[in-house]
Formats: structure tokens, C-alpha cells, sequence
């Protein structure tokens, strides 16, 4: 009897090894398909962001509006707007935007002079960003950042040939980004000018531009620095906040105060989900630009790490995305779009957190806002695309 029992896995891997490739294949464990797990992830954080935004925009709702469930209904109406987007735009190849970028980005650059006009674009904050129909506002340059990177992408492949010639694969760029820039900086957007800058060098850098070419351009990126942060007093104010917010308390450094506190009286597992304090009138723009303060006060440190991990996996898949990208193109856009989220993410956590001056950009798929979350859907759906791609090359590869 014992013989038989230690015979036996001699047996099962005999039996194995009489099966062919394909049964073997059914038999070994895959990972899900690329655009399976971005569906998964993305899921996950519109869920998880839809449950933040009802537990932090609540109290604000009820005040403003008398309607607790007010900027909740806003944001499902966007969410059932962005599922089929994102279906829509991932079963179109990507290669087919390509004739379409230069008059995209003409339309967009049109649409960012418009806004500026008094009585065209809507007025908020002493800024001047939206569009407003029925009640609904429009912020273009939150697909400017998406138009950006597709743009950049297909021109990048087009000059390839050409890529170390700097009056073809730099200057051209650095013109039209600071045409942009300075449309995004009378709104003020200094947070999508910087997105604009830094998507550019990263995507400029990867296509294979030589590196000298930014050294040059460093003492101008310092003058630009000088002149648009610093000699601003409002910018130059939020450095100084940024550097000490306890100079100002109670104005200029109000708003990173209350987010340290929301964050620091979380703890490890927080108060509970729709218990937080700093909700209650106290954090301003609690359920948009600092809602990553709400999930530290009301999940504490678990619910930053399962933030975190959530956009760790997104920015894994994309960069395999990037990697296993069917031609150079996929390549190049899968890797800027990726930075695209994940760099906002990064900019949103370290705002709340005090880790960078405050600038205005959302969390991806969490914070409120129809324009931001329409955007990013914008750039999942193209991910999808990619690697939507990157199955079929497979797919052909194995048969």
C-alpha cells in the first residue's frame, strides 16, 4: 500500500507527460489579458472613489444645495458616460487617431483661447477653465492633457528617422508647448502647464532625443520657474506655505493644515468609512482636489496603502503595456498615457501630504469632477486599444 501511494506521483507526471502542448497549455495557469486587468483595476477605483465621493461631498451637498446625494448624481451620470467611452475607444485601433491629431490639437488650441473670453468661459475661484451648459461645466484643458500625449506620440514616430536632429525632434515641441503654456497660465493652470512640461520631456527623452538637448534648455526652465512662480505673489505665497504652512494658518496654509490633521488623526485603520471630521466644513475642496485626506481620516494608513497599491497596479499594466506594444507608436503612447495617471496620482497624494506646493489636479478616477474623470476614461480606453493589440500579436504569434 505504501509503494502504491509513493508511486503514485510517478504515475500523475507520466500521465502529464503524455499530454500535448495545447492540453498542457490549458492546464498551466495564465494571467488575465492585459485589458482585462485594466478593466479590473479601473473598476475598482471608480467603486472606491464613488463610496469616497459620497462620504466626503455629503455635508457640502446638503449645505449648498440641500441635496446630500446632489454631487453623488453628478457623478454617476459621468460614470455611466465613461463605461462607454472607455468600450468605444479601446475597439478603436489607435493607429487610426493619427490623421486626426493635428486638427485635434488645433481644436483644442482653439478651445483654450475661447475660455478665456469674458462671457464664453465660466469664472471660479479667480480662475477662468470651464465651459458651462445647463449647469454643467467643461474644462478643456483636462483633454488637452490627453490630446497632448497622442500628439506627441504620433509626431514622435513620424520624425524617427530624424529624432537626433534638433530643429526637427526638439524645437518644434518646445515652441508648441510653450504656445499651450501660456494659454494654460493666464486661466491660471499652473498644474496642467506642469503636466504639459514634464509629459513632454519624459515622452521627448524615450523617442530618443539626446538627452544634451534638455541641459540646454535647463537655465530657460529656471528663468520660466523664476518668472511664473515666484514673481507671482499668489504662487510665490503657496511656496512659502509649502516650505511652512504655520506662517499663515488661519488663510495661506489653512487648507494644508486641515488635510495634515484629517490624515494624522486617521491613525492605522481610521474612524470609519463616513466618519470623518475635516468633511464637516473644515477641509475645503474636501471631495475634489484633497478627497486623498478624507480616505487617510476615515481609513487611516490602510486606506492610503490600498489607494497606493490600487494605482501601483495601474501603472504596472501600463508600463507592460508599453513594453509588449505591437510597433513603436503603442509603445510610445501607452508609456504617456500611463505617466499621464500615474503622475497626477502622484502629484494629488503629495499635495494632501505636503510633499509638493499645492496645485489644482484631481486623484484619477477618485476625486469629483465629470471633465477630469471623462478624461482619464478617455486615456483607459486608449490603454485598452494597445493592448488590445498586444493580444492579437500574440494570439498570432502562438498559432
Amino acid at each position: 500500500m505504501f509503494r502504491a501511494a509513493s508511486d503514485a506521483p510517478q504515475a500523475i507526471a507520466g500521465r502529464a507527460d503524455g499530454l500535448d502542448l495545447k492540453d498542457k497549455q490549458r492546464l498551466s495557469w495564465k494571467p488575465l489579458p492585459l485589458e482585462v486587468q485594466l478593466w479590473v483595476e479601473v473598476s475598482l477605483l471608480v467603486a472606491f472613489g464613488f463610496i469616497m465621493i459620497y462620504s466626503a461631498s455629503s455635508i457640502p451637498a446638503l449645505t449648498r444645495f440641500s441635496d446630500p446625494n446632489h454631487y453623488l448624481k453628478r457623478q454617476l451620470f459621468c460614470i455611466l458616460l465613461g463605461i462607454p467611452l472607455i468600450y468605444m475607444v479601446s475597439r478603436t485601433s489607435y493607429r487610426s487617431f493619427g490623421k486626426y491629431c493635428g486638427p485635434i490639437l488645433l481644436g483644442m488650441f482653439v478651445l483654450l483661447v475661447l475660455v478665456l473670453l469674458p462671457g464664453v468661459g465660466a469664472k471660479y475661484n479667480n480662475a477662468r477653465r470651464w465651459f458651462a451648459f445647463s449647469g454643467m461645466h467643461v474644462q478643456p484643458a483636462e483633454y488637452g492633457k490627453v490630446i497632448w500625449v497622442l500628439f506627441l506620440s504620433y509626431a514622435l514616430v513620424k520624425k524617427q528617422d530624424r529624432i537626433k536632429e534638433s530643429r526637427v525632434s526638439f524645437w518644434p515641441f518646445i515652441v508648441l508647448c510653450a504656445v499651450f503654456s501660456a494659454l494654460l497660465l493666464k486661466q491660471p493652470d499652473f498644474g496642467t502647464t506642469f503636466m504639459f512640461v514634464v509629459l513632454m520631456v519624459v515622452m521627448l527623452a524615450t523617442a530618443g532625443v539626446p538627452c544634451r538637448y534638455f541641459f540646454v534648455m535647463a537655465p530657460f526652465a529656471a528663468m520660466g520657474i523664476y518668472k511664473f512662480v515666484y514673481l507671482v505673489p499668489y504662487r510665490r505665497t503657496r511656496w512659502e506655505t509649502f516650505l511652512n504652512p504655520w506662517l499663515d494658518p488661519l488663510y495661506s496654509g489653512y487648507q494644508l493644515i486641515q488635510a495634515w490633521i484629517a490624515v494624522g488623526s486617521g491613525g492605522l485603520f481610521g474612524k470609519g468609512l463616513g466618519a470623518g471630521q475635516q468633511k464637516l466644513l473644515y477641509l475645503p475642496e474636501s471631495y475634489t482636489d484633497f478627497i486623498f485626506a478624507v480616505i487617510g481620516e476615515e481609513l487611516g494608513f490602510t486606506g492610503i496603502m490600498l489607494t497606493c497599491v490600487l494605482f501601483f497596479f495601474l501603472f504596472r499594466t501600463g508600463l507592460q503595456i508599453s513594453r509588449e506594444a505591437p510597433d513603436l507608436l503603442g509603445s510610445i503612447l501607452a508609456l504617456g498615457l500611463t505617466m499621464l495617471v500615474s503622475l497626477q496620482a502622484l502629484l494629488n497624494m503629495g499635495v494632501v501630504l505636503g510633499l509638493v506646493p499645492t496645485k489644482g489636479l484631481p486623484l484619477p478616477f477618485i476625486s469629483y469632477g465629470g471633465s477630469a474623470f471623462l478624461a482619464n476614461c478617455l486615456t483607459v480606453g486608449l490603454l485598452m486599444s494597445i493592448a488590445r493589440s498586444c493580444e492579437k500579436r500574440t494570439d498570432k504569434y502562438q498559432g
